[in-house]
């Protein structure tokens, strides 16, 4: 380390980039520069996904994180087919309240995260972050808002199979909004992936539709032509507005501390759910049925979802927006396996089929990834100088297997 120093020291000072720390990170190190990896020897002078040569192409599928990425995908999939459970057992005890299901949430999170997000920063720094950034977390929350009321708006006119089959635009926003704003390139073989994962959701699709179960069970929904259309609409406003959320979060966590996010998120998000659902979603409370099983269901609903927020944007700083999404294919799959103990659903034969051919996609996404994978952010510069060093980043394995001096 020493003897690095040294090297580092002779270097001329004409050479050397100006780093400015970012501000969202807590006590950064200002010694942090882009020539802090130059220095020493050919193993500094590259990062490690760049001197990786040695069998690349299978390079990220003999690492942990490849794993973890894969397991976590799934984690989350689960996690979010509980969600749905419990919005069906309390549909069934006739509560159907979407918004105040999801404000909730919000207000979980942010009970938890703000408070710990003003402890780090203290109450002047908490406020200078806000006045900076503040907008860009309000822009993450309305997306995330409005993408779960549209959703859940577009059940009550069109059918499963329909809104469905929309959802798969969410994908699209991804890739489309990555490529133009992040200036992430994506490879032929993680467009292969994708469209595989979305042929596998095809096959569950149409067992699902072969075997009659694709129907609305929103006893509301009217069966009309234009009713149809509209849903479909709303369906194609959520899958819109989810693609720019997870997009928009994605860059987010990779710039700055997981707490900053959600806690921001959940800020915001408790403002605009509250008043949507005090706008719109009051007829919806009143008429709720109250029980002791609703509460249950409640608070399980509750602690599923924000766990899912908690996990989301780790699986975001190891992968990409685009992966999470088709991570979520797996759902259906998930949901019949619930279903199976909870509401005793009978398994149509496609659903394995489904299955493999989605894990088979997202095995093929990985193909020809190096070492760190999709944790390389392109927006953060070659040496992820520009983004925040935590779990899961880029740039803390780099910082592990280099002499960079790590980001307190």
């Amino acid at each position: 380390m020493a003897d690095a120093k040294a090297r580092t020291a002779q270097r001329p000072s004409s050479n050397s980039a100006s780093y400015a720390p970012i501000p969202h990170s807590p006590g950064p190190d200002p010694s942090v520069t882009g020539d802090s990896f130059r220095s020493g020897d050919s193993t500094r002078d590259t990062p490690p996904d760049q001197g990786d040569t040695s069998g690349s192409f299978l390079a990220y599928f003999t690492t942990k994180e490849f794993f973890i990425t894969l397991l976590l995908g799934q984690v989350l999939a689960i996690t979010n087919t509980a969600c749905s459970t419990f919005s069906t057992l309390l549909a069934n005890e006739g509560t159907s309240i979407p918004a105040f299901q999801t404000f909730f949430n919000y207000l979980l999170l942010n009970l938890i995260f703000t408070p710990y997000t003003i402890y780090r920063y203290g109450t002047k720094g908490w406020l200078e972050m806000v006045l900076h950034r503040g907008w860009k977390y309000v822009f993450l929350s309305f997306c995330d808002v409005e993408g779960n009321y549209f959703i859940v708006l577009a059940y009550r006119y069109t059918t499963m199979l329909s809104a469905q089959l929309i959802n798969f635009w969410a994908i699209a926003v991804v890739v489309l909004v990555s490529s133009i704003f992040l200036r992430v390139r994506y490879h032929n073989t993680q467009v292969l992936g994708i469209l595989i994962c979305i042929g596998g959701m095809g096959v569950l699709i149409a067992s699902d539709h072969l075997t009659g179960s694709d129907t609305s069970t929103d006893p509301n929904r009217s069966s009309s032509h234009n009713d149809q259309i509209k849903g479909d609409i709303f369906a194609l406003l959520g899958a819109t507005f989810y693609g720019l959320a997870n997009t928009a979060e994605e860059f987010l966590v990779s710039t700055a501390p997981v707490y900053e996010v959600l806690g921001q998120m959940a800020l915001y998000g408790t403002v605009i759910n509250g008043l949507q659902a005090g706008i719109f979603g009051r007829s919806s409370f009143d008429t709720a049925t109250w029980n002791s099983h609703v509460a249950v269901y409640l608070v399980g609903y509750t602690f599923c979802l924000a766990f899912f927020y908690c996990m989301a944007p780790l699986l975001l700083r190891l992968s990409s927006a685009a992966f999470f999404n088709i991570s979520m294919l797996t759902m259906n799959f998930w949901g019949v396996v619930i279903g199976i103990a909870v509401f005793r659903y009978t398994v149509h034969w496609a659903y394995p089929i489904a299955f493999l051919l989605i894990t088979v996609g997202q095995l093929i996404y990985y193909v020809g990834r190096r070492v760190l994978g999709e944790a390389r952010k392109p927006w953060l510069g070659r040496y992820q100088e520009r983004g925040v060093s935590g779990v899961f980043t880029a740039r803390r394995k780099i910082e592990s297997q280099t002499n960079m001096p790590r980001a307190k």
